[in-house]
């Protein structure tokens, strides 16, 4: 038997992504590269302990006109956490969406709510499909939200602090980006951070430090 992927060497190891068994050096080298790896594969966790991600140019940070404070996510953090869940629940519940995906969503939603602070509205929405599905859902989740704030006669929420938290995600998943085409560190990293439905935010580690 030989390894499914290079078809030479011996395999070492079941690899659900295709399916059978692979060698060790095809699963560090193809690991979300061609590779689809599940999220719970022994050896996608046990790589994303060691895993060293590319360092982020600090110039190259988009949207840093809008500013962010420590204040500013603690006063907001239900938004955070109703959003960075949302994020996570569209990432996961969309067919093949993979880190680059969630960014490219991030940045339409984000051109959207900038175009906003000027008092027009412009649905920027990306012509990636799957960023395109998970832009979607975000929105509705907004809609959905505001819908529930008025009619329990609650506070609304702003343009800008909808446009202050996606900028800050943004943030987090730049330095979360493992650089492989098919890579999901961040959603990963949302995973560890964004309570699950059943359970509640106060479990969820906090963001706000990162």
């Amino acid at each position: 038997m030989k390894c499914k992927i290079c078809e030479t060497r011996k395999p070492r190891r079941h690899c659900p992504g295709v399916g059978g068994d692979i060698c060790s050096i095809c699963c560090g080298n193809e690991r979300e590269v061609t590779v689809n790896c599940p999220l719970d594969c022994q050896y996608l966790v046990e790589a994303r302990l060691h895993e060293k991600l590319p360092a982020v140019n600090p110039e190259q940070v988009p949207n840093q006109d809008v500013r962010v404070s420590e204040e500013f996510l603690r006063e907001h953090e239900p938004l955070l956490i109703f959003l960075g869940a949302k994020l996570l629940e569209g990432a996961l519940e969309t067919a093949g969406a993979v880190d680059s995906d969630v960014r490219e969503a991030l940045e339409s939603l984000i051109r959207t709510y900038r175009t906003l602070q000027s008092g027009l509205y412009y649905e920027s929405r990306p012509t990636n499909l799957v960023a395109a599905a998970i832009h979607q859902k975000i929105q509705d989740a907004i809609q959905e939200l505001r819908k529930e704030l008025s009619e329990k006669g609650s506070t609304a929420i702003r343009d800008a602090e909808i446009l202050g938290v996606l900028v800050f995600l943004e943030r987090v998943g730049l330095h979360q980006l493992n650089g492989r085409p098919k890579g999901r560190s961040f959603i990963d990293y949302m995973r560890a951070h964004f309570p699950m439905k059943e359970e509640s935010p106060a479990t969820a580690p906090s963001l706000i430090q990162v």
